[in-house]
């Protein structure tokens, strides 16, 4: 197994490299440049201003220069100074230490996220493996058109909605930011409390979809797997329905669900841009939405890179998976 990783993680090398040499390309083929945000608005700058921008972020050398420019910083774990006004090291923008951990751009998307995938899997596995064993049931037939509904629903328009009703008609609810503006003055239970009503509706909104998409994968896997010889076997003996479902089943039907979870990885940064803008979370989201739209391109292949690598880790943890789940795999 430890050769296995080893050839495995080497193998992401490559990948990798492929991924920051399409990101990077296809950035610099968008229309327009970085200075064009600091100079389109200024009637004063001159065009040789324009210019010794240009040659002060290394924009007048050819693409490929830029290239091997940014990625013998990057192998220094050095991705440059962010574009904007303030001239902050891109790490520093991502993971800025003068804040709290709990603050940082970083660890909010990351704990949305995973907090959003601890509810998805707790929730739909359960109503999957219930409408499976339930088929043609009044609960599978009403889940079945409430999941879809909600697989269907936009999540802009859902979070629009979520907001509306108990933040501004109901009042019970805070509609953004992630904390409120007298966090500091409330006592430890009160900044607890704070942070969790700021975190209901982000992660309802950002839960829900999940629910419904996982619920149905586990429902057509289990469905699968519980018509196989083996099953039938297993009842032929004498075996109790719960044995059968939740200890010969189970196991094979989460395979897609393993596989589902290593591409849902990179979704940590890309699925948050929605709902971080939508809410005002000084997430990873929001920082990237906020980095496209000024063209920002240090900041822009930071995360992009990071979204890439999460992306192969998700992979792999969905083929370490796979091992456990099936003796089969392992012992290849």
């Amino acid at each position: 197994m430890l050769t296995y990783l080893v050839k495995r993680i080497l193998g992401m090398i490559p990948t990798l490299l492929g991924i920051t040499l399409l990101s990077f390309f296809i950035i610099h083929l968008a229309p327009g440049k970085p200075t064009d945000v600091m100079t389109e608005m200024n009637p004063k700058i001159t065009p040789e201003a324009r210019e010794k921008l240009e040659k002060y972020y290394g924009l007048d050398k050819p693409i490929y220069v830029q290239y091997g420019m940014w990625l013998k910083r990057i192998v220094k774990m050095d991705f440059g100074e962010s574009f904007s006004t303030d001239r902050r090291p891109v790490i520093e923008k991502i993971w800025d230490t003068k804040q709290k951990l709990i603050d940082r751009r970083l660890f909010i998307t990351f704990f949305i996220n995973l907090l959003s995938m601890f509810f998805i899997f707790i929730i739909a596995i359960p109503i999957g493996i219930f409408s499976a064993t339930h088929q043609h049931s009044m609960f599978d037939n009403i889940s079945t058109v409430f999941w879809f509904i909600g697989f269907a629903m936009p999540s802009f328009w859902f979070a629009l909605l979520l907001m509306m009703f108990f933040g501004i008609y109901l009042d019970w609810l805070p509609i953004s930011g992630f904390k409120s503006m007298n966090y500091e003055s409330l006592t430890l239970p009160g900044q607890i409390w704070d942070r969790t009503r700021h975190l209901i509706l982000p992660v309802f909104v950002s839960s829900f979809g999940g629910v419904a998409g996982y619920s149905r994968y586990m429902r057509s896997s289990m469905l699968e797997v519980i018509r196989q010889d083996y099953i039938t076997t297993a009842r032929a003996k004498g075996l109790s329905e719960r044995t059968v479902i939740y200890k010969h089943a189970l196991r094979n039907s989460l395979l897609t669900i393993i596989t589902l979870l290593g591409l849902s990885v990179p979704g940590l940064i890309g699925g948050s841009v929605i709902f971080e803008n939508i809410f005002s979370i000084p997430g990873m989201g929001q920082l990237f939405y906020m980095s496209v739209m000024t063209r920002d391109y240090p900041l822009v292949l930071c995360i992009l890179t990071i979204t890439a690598i999460l992306t192969l880790v998700g992979n792999l943890m969905a083929d370490i998976g796979y091992m456990f789940a099936d003796p089969r795999i392992r012992a290849k």
